[in-house]
């Protein structure tokens, strides 16, 4: 903690901050204050309003009422330029970067010319000061398109890093970090801010909270509903005031195995080498690793994405010769996948036409005409019942917050009753009762008699699901042992791939 925080220097104040969507007030005159070399967590559920506000402090939203004052000057309202200049960075929860540039190209790009003599040799070398001092590792030269996920969220605090930020917004820093990286990335904030660096980071993971903030901002439906030093409250204390009553977490009794629904041995492909995985109904099977070791190379494997180049594999007994999405689907694989935006979802079509993505020619048309209506009242379902707070089914999905977003995906995957579950950071970005719902119904399925694959970064989440769980490294996958069998420093040796030909 930083000792001195209510003496220090006000460095940032939002005053009534108000905003408006048609008739959703996203934020109700909000005030906010931030010190020099303060960490403040900004919590609350999913619509809550969070992400909203930080984008009205950075001058991406115009905030209908309020003002933003840094250092004591008002700033611009809808300038992101003019907040950069104030020393204010931030690092969004969905990445704004472009694919066809490389990592050192994005991290320069609106900085100074891209072409420019010296340029950037100078830039790489403080980019890799930043990676080695931040823990951020990431290749300068690789296409951003050719990242994973975990790959491309570093590259995005480099790139707020790299312009020398004094005030410091996180959005979901760690959704896609390992709990080595995570712990890693806070110790290195902590110090920073020891030297006047000052960070607002939102968060669902009330652990990080309690261990990396000084005080604690709530919101819900858009307005304060409380403000606390993290050394006077408690997890459970802020997971109440999130969601306005106490949230009982249970045990998760474990599996009762069945037959294997699907079998990989010694399949090959992109990204995998050699893996063998029996996915059994009736268990939660994890998959730990560090983001970018096989995760979606396994992912969209089992999905029917991509084809083996060597191997077999085999769904309730029998061999598979034509594997596909297609083949997938009928053969009752449901797919949670990781990236809700680039694979989830179709940011331009509505709620109603996003649940019939993967139905709409066996569930929705009849010799080739769709069914509206039946699109339509599906969707009413799917939205009733799984809270996905929105206006309606023909809301375009790309206003949707990305926990609500995440909800949808959850209901059309599991209103199929898969047989075989991928889901693929399932959580991600999600709040504390949406997580809870979330991990509800995966349990659910496994009790009915589904083989669930649970790929998480999470080892709080694995630890608590998954009745057996496999370390995947450089696209490997271990031999499978039972929760509770390795300690945690055991697991993030496997991840780092220590050891491993030994688990293997």
């Amino acid at each position: 903690m930083t000792p001195t925080v209510q003496k220090a220097e006000v460095v940032l104040r939002l005053d009534g901050i108000t905003k408006r969507f048609g008739g959703l007030v996203a934020n109700d005159a909000i005030c906010l204050t931030l010190h020099r070399g303060e960490v403040v967590a900004l919590l609350g559920e999913n619509g809550a309003g969070k992400t909203t506000l930080m984008n009205i402090l950075f001058g991406h939203y115009v905030a209908d009422a309020g003002t933003v004052w840094v250092r004591g000057a008002a700033l611009p309202p809808g300038h992101p330029r003019a907040a950069l200049r104030a020393g204010v960075g931030m690092v969004h929860q969905h990445f704004t970067l472009a694919d066809n540039l490389t990592v050192l190209e994005n991290i320069r790009l609106g900085t100074q010319p891209l072409l420019s003599l010296g340029g950037a040799a100078k830039a790489r070398a403080k980019v890799d000061q930043l990676s080695r001092d931040f823990g951020l590792a990431v290749h300068p030269d690789a296409r951003v398109g050719s990242l994973s996920v975990g790959e491309r969220q570093r590259v995005e605090i480099l790139k707020a890093l790299y312009r020398d930020a004094q005030i410091l917004i996180l959005d979901e820093p760690t959704a896609v970090l390992t709990p080595q990286e995570s712990d890693a990335l806070f110790a290195t904030l902590k110090q920073a801010t020891a030297r006047g660096l000052s960070v607002i980071f939102i968060s669902h993971k009330l652990h990080e909270v309690m261990a990396a903030a000084d005080r604690c901002v709530v919101l819900r439906h858009g307005r304060v509903v409380g403000e606390v030093a993290t050394a006077a409250t408690s997890r459970a204390e802020l997971a109440a005031l999130m969601m306005g009553e106490a949230l009982a977490e249970t045990q998760v009794a474990p599996g009762v195995a069945g037959a294997v629904r699907l079998a990989l041995d010694a399949v090959s492909s992109p990204g995998l080498r050699g893996v063998s995985l029996h996915l059994r109904g009736g268990l939660i099977t994890g998959l730990a690793g560090v983001s970018g070791n096989g995760q979606a190379a396994l992912a969209d494997l089992i999905g029917g994405a991509v084809l083996p180049t060597a191997g077999v594999i085999a769904c309730d007994g029998a061999a598979v010769t034509q594997w596909s999405a297609r083949a997938a689907l009928a053969a009752g694989v449901g797919r949670i996948p990781e990236d809700r935006h680039k694979t989830g979802t179709v940011a331009d079509f509505t709620l109603a036409e996003n649940t019939a993505l993967e139905t709409y020619a066996s569930r929705f048309a009849r010799a080739g005409v769709m069914n509206w209506a039946a699109v339509r009242a599906h969707a009413l379902s799917v939205i009733r019942d799984y809270d996905v707070r929105c206006e309606g089914p023909d809301q375009r999905i790309r206003l949707l917050s990305g926990g609500n977003m995440q909800k949808l995906i959850l209901g059309r995957v599991m209103e199929e009753q898969p047989g075989i579950l991928i889901a693929n950071q399932p959580v991600r970005g999600l709040d504390v009762g949406a997580i809870a719902y979330v991990h509800s119904r995966l349990v659910a399925a496994r009790d009915a008699g589904a083989a669930v694959l649970l790929i998480s970064e999470d080892l709080d989440e694995l630890e608590r699901l998954s009745d057996v769980i496999h370390v995947i490294s450089a696209g490997r996958l271990s031999r499978p042992f039972d929760r509770g069998a390795l300690s945690r420093a055991e697991i993030g040796l496997l991840m780092a791939g220590q050891g491993f030909d030994h688990a293997a």
